[in-house]
């Protein structure tokens, strides 16, 4: 059988622009997943936030496409007897120097249409009692969520539409046709006329192997987590973060409560050496050897190397990360804290050392490959699928977006 479109990758945005597709009318598809079981990666260690959108440049593609997939995913939620709770979020700044980053996050926020809250320092108990901090901002759209359950429902719908999805079936080479393309893998050969690759932290990788120049480098970030232990769960009733730092693409150690229960503590920004690396000892001589020989790498660490450091030092410091979590919440204890799971995020680099911000998708004959879905793509799914979708049928030339 020849497909009209392969999809490489299993995670939520794979299966997401198959669900798009499949809801177009396109019936002729499959979704090829390396692992045994889809949302194994990123989408599988993601800490569950339904984000509002608070963070993102107005006007950018990661503020649109967050602002209509945040709504299409609640409402998804509700129709598909999901658990979710849109329990809002507080951000703290707990130092004067604070202030104006907390200021220009208010007005941002308002720009990408929030009803963001802002609050003076003794009104913060009124939404967590325990936060100790001079100023604030409450974002209600915030919500919570399991991305795994959401991307295994995508996985149903697609099937039911018609669709296929494999697992455990790893892209070795891609042979071109003149009418199609050859996917080959050790459980066999898939042919179909158009590819899109969601491959996450292999984005890259796939890209070559499919004879696309990338452009950038992934460069595998762990996010390591703690969880509250029961006596100090009560510390924090929904989710607490502090100011971002702008020159960062990370959001800084805060709390998060689970759809499942329970409450974590994180995650830190640590380079990882291993791309599906979730362990402190987990080492790939290859991935070393990749990150090893960018420019765009050592471009990188020249740049944040103290940052580097301190992340690294705080992977192994319990003491340092509670410190850390002291700024937002000083009644939490050491002993409050348990370790927990870890998450891998896959951060494109470009050659220059700049870290890629925003959506990024290289185009190619027959192929569209995503190189780059940072936060928010879980929350976005959708509407990134739809995005893709629409990006396809004008690649692709698909009868079923006439």
């Amino acid at each position: 059988m020849i497909y009209d479109i392969a999809i490489i990758g299993g995670g939520i945005i794979g299966l997401a622009t198959a669900l798009a597709l499949s809801e177009a009318g396109v019936q002729s598809l499959i979704v090829l997943e390396a692992e045994s079981q889809v949302a194994a990666h990123q989408t599988g260690h993601n800490s569950g936030v339904i984000h509002s959108g608070l963070y993102y440049k107005p006007g950018s593609l990661k503020a649109t496409l967050c602002a209509t997939g945040r709504e299409q995913l609640y409402t998804f939620c509700t129709q598909h007897g999901i658990a979710h709770d849109r329990c809002g979020k507080l951000v703290v700044a707990t130092d004067d120097g604070e202030l104006p980053r907390l200021q220009a996050l208010a007005e941002r926020g308002r720009a990408n249409g929030l009803a963001v809250i802002e609050l003076r320092g003794e009104e913060l108990q009124a939404y967590e009692p325990h936060v100790t901090g001079i100023a604030g901002l409450w974002a209600p759209e915030t919500g919570i969520v399991d991305y795994t359950q959401i991307t295994q429902a995508y996985a149903r719908d697609v099937q039911s539409a018609g669709g296929v999805v494999r697992t455990a079936w790893k892209l070795t080479a891609c042979q071109r046709t003149p009418a199609t393309l050859v996917l080959e893998s050790a459980q066999g050969e898939v042919e179909c006329r158009a590819l899109i690759a969601c491959a996450g932290l292999q984005a890259d990788r796939i890209a070559r192997l499919c004879g696309v120049e990338p452009g950038v480098r992934i460069v595998p970030f762990r996010g390591e987590y703690y969880e509250l232990a029961p006596e100090g769960r009560g510390l924090v009733k929904n989710l607490i973060y502090p100011v971002p730092d702008p020159q960062f693409p990370f959001l800084g150690v805060h709390f998060t409560r689970k759809i499942q229960g329970g409450v974590e503590a994180g995650p830190n920004a640590v380079l990882a050496l291993r791309r599906e690396g979730y362990g402190k000892a987990s080492f790939s001589s290859r991935d070393v050897w990749d990150m090893g020989t960018y420019g765009g790498f050592w471009k990188l660490a020249q740049r944040y190397w103290r940052m580097g450091g301190g992340e690294f030092y705080r992977s192994f410091s319990k003491y340092a990360f509670w410190r850390a979590l002291r700024r937002l919440t000083p009644d939490i204890e050491i002993d409050d804290l348990i370790p927990a799971g870890a998450g891998v995020r896959a951060q494109a680099l470009a050659p220059n050392g700049q870290l890629v911000d925003d959506f990024h998708v290289v185009d190619a004959y027959r192929m569209i490959h995503v190189l780059n879905a940072p936060s928010p793509a879980a929350t976005a799914s959708l509407s990134i699928g739809r995005y893709l979708a629409q990006h396809a049928a004008s690649q692709f030339e698909l009868k079923q977006y006439g």
